[in-house]
């Protein structure tokens, strides 16, 4: 018999080869090259060769060629070179001034240009209430990405240099609802020119599709990638994502319901709820496609949430739900939500459209919570998990392969070792061993030695999960189910080969009364593939009434 620290061991080794062989985002970096026959290429081939050293000079030798762009343009605004020109030029501008420390959105910068000294500042947005002098501005084009969740390039043609803006401060600080301490936003930069005056800006492609420039309107060029592809490279969220599995007490304080985006309140939100071992990193690609899309990025907006999946998903469901007021309180009139989630973040999901009653608490105590013998704060907690109601400001509910009624695996030998090791909410219970000895016997009749954890619930004869899978949804939410079965098929009942996407099988991502039902030739993580990311599309539209 294996000792647990050998256990801890065999743990370790399977989370480094995780890491390991899980790679979301590589990015490498060099100055782009640049080549163009026309007088304002030849302007930037003159700035390229310029000392960094000097960086005014610099800026102003590239100001020089924005500006011939820029003219270029006015006469003849179908100009492609014209545009590229000018779209490279920006970036190197924007490339210049963050490399130097130079900051234009505070006072003008003097920069000399070959028969000229331009001006030049930096128009702060004053949509967003952010000072630009706290976020760096990266031209996209410097950077190349590879990796597991680097798919494609989901980028928009237009005038402009997509840029993403990396914050410098904790943003949480300012907004408690941004995406993390550390932003990533996609944003790109326009220069207009006025005289001597150069202007620049940065314009949120996700609410703005054109620009004006002397008077003509072209689109918004944008780089949808960049963003969420240099956020998964530097902050390595895989690292986090198994310390969330394994140790999940450690970080309770940084569960939280956030937003991608600047709120817009005439914007749906998606609110993604990811599974087991996961963390919002993992919707990487969808969101990627589904802002390319013009149709999505104008009526949708993204929110997250991210929680520690080793704790219990009921526990981390009452959390959501105590989430979902806070940001309802911030933003009242916020449209009705559309809910995607994934895996165990599905099971997550199904509690919100659920009213409990007391079936849930009853099938796990003989008294009623104000009879129970346990602290005020292990009363809450329990409270909260399993007596809820169904969320109001829901509308709509994809579940990608969701484990409703668990999976086999929990109970095999590798779901043993990880129901060992995983963490449970030990510490939110201070010593309180009430929570267990006052529990009714489980379905084997033994009682419980210990708080379970995110696989506990994942076996198909908990308790828990047996008794929610009687419990009906709500009835004015329609629901979706995106399945995978590996492109092998199978029967969609018990009998062998069960149709499964290699982790859950049919039978418990199966929900009847749901709208639509497609299953694809798709591993576990469907909200990953093509055909699940189109079909989230097509409900998407059809949400808005397109289809």
């Amino acid at each position: 018999m294996q000792s647990p620290s050998a256990f801890r061991i065999l743990a370790l080794g399977l989370a480094l080869a995780i890491a390991s062989c899980t790679n979301y985002s590589s990015v490498s970096e060099k100055r782009p090259a640049y080549q163009s026959p026309s007088a304002a290429g030849q302007l930037v081939a003159q700035a390229l060769k310029h000392p960094a050293k000097e960086p005014l000079v610099q800026v102003g030798r590239y100001l020089d060629a924005a500006a011939a762009a820029a003219d270029v343009l006015e006469k003849n605004p179908g100009d492609a070179q014209a545009r590229a020109d000018y779209n490279f030029a920006v970036a190197r501008i924007f490339d210049a001034v963050n490399e130097s420390g130079l900051d234009p959105s505070t006072a003008p910068l003097p920069c000399p240009g070959t028969s000229q000294q331009w001006s030049f500042s930096l128009k702060a947005n004053t949509r967003y209430h952010y000072n630009l002098s706290n976020f760096k501005l990266l031209p996209a084009d410097r950077y190349r990405f590879k990796g597991k969740l680097v798919v494609e390039q989901a980028e928009k043609q237009g005038l402009g240099a997509p840029l993403v803006a990396v914050s410098k401060i904790d943003v949480t600080k300012i907004d408690a609802f941004a995406q993390g301490k550390h932003a990533y936003y996609g944003m790109t930069g326009v220069v207009e020119f006025n005289g001597r005056n150069a202007a620049g800006s940065v314009i949120d492609p996700l609410s703005v599709e054109t620009v004006r420039m002397d008077g003509r309107t072209y689109p918004l060029a944008a780089n949808f990638t960049a963003p969420i592809a240099l956020a998964l490279a530097e902050l390595k969220p895989r690292n986090k994502e198994l310390g969330r599995l394994f140790k999940p007490d450690e970080y309770a304080a940084q569960v939280r319901l956030a937003r991608l985006q600047p709120y817009d309140p005439k914007k749906i939100p998606i609110l993604c709820v990811h599974g087991l071992g996961d963390s919002q990193a993992t919707w990487a690609p969808m969101i990627e496609s589904l802002r390319a899309d013009p149709v999505i990025r104008a009526n949708y907006q993204i929110w997250f949430f991210s929680y520690a999946s080793g704790y219990p998903y009921p526990l981390s469901a009452a959390i959501l739900r105590k989430q979902m007021d806070a940001i309802n309180a911030r933003y009242p009139d916020h449209k009705k939500i559309v809910v995607i989630g994934h895996s165990m973040g599905g099971m997550i999901t199904r509690t919100l459209m659920t009213d409990s009653g007391m079936t849930l608490w009853n099938a796990t105590y003989d008294k009623p919570p104000n009879e129970m013998p346990f602290s005020a704060e292990t009363r809450n907690m329990m409270t909260d998990a399993l007596i809820f109601k169904p969320r109001p400001e829901i509308s709509r509910v994809i579940f990608a392969s969701p484990s409703h009624r668990g999976a086999d695996m929990a109970t095999n030998f590798f779901g043993r070792i990880g129901s060992k090791l995983i963490g449970g909410p030990q510490d939110m219970l201070n010593g309180d061993t009430s929570v267990l000895t006052q529990a009714k016997p489980n379905s084997a009749g033994a009682q419980l030695k210990k708080m379970p954890n995110s696989i506990d619930f994942l076996n198909p004869e908990n308790r828990f999960v047996k008794t929610l899978d009687t419990l009906p949804l709500v009835k004015d939410v329609p629901y979706h189910s995106i399945l995978g079965d590996r492109g092998k098929g199978g029967n969609l009942d018990h009998t062998k080969p069960v149709s499964s996407d290699g982790i859950v099988p049919y039978w418990s991502s199966h929900l009847d009364g749901a709208k639509s039902e497609i299953i694809i030739p798709s591993g576990h993580w469907t909200n990953q593939h093509p055909l699940g990311i189109a079909e989230v599309k097509r409900i998407l539209y059809l949400h808005l009434g397109k289809q």
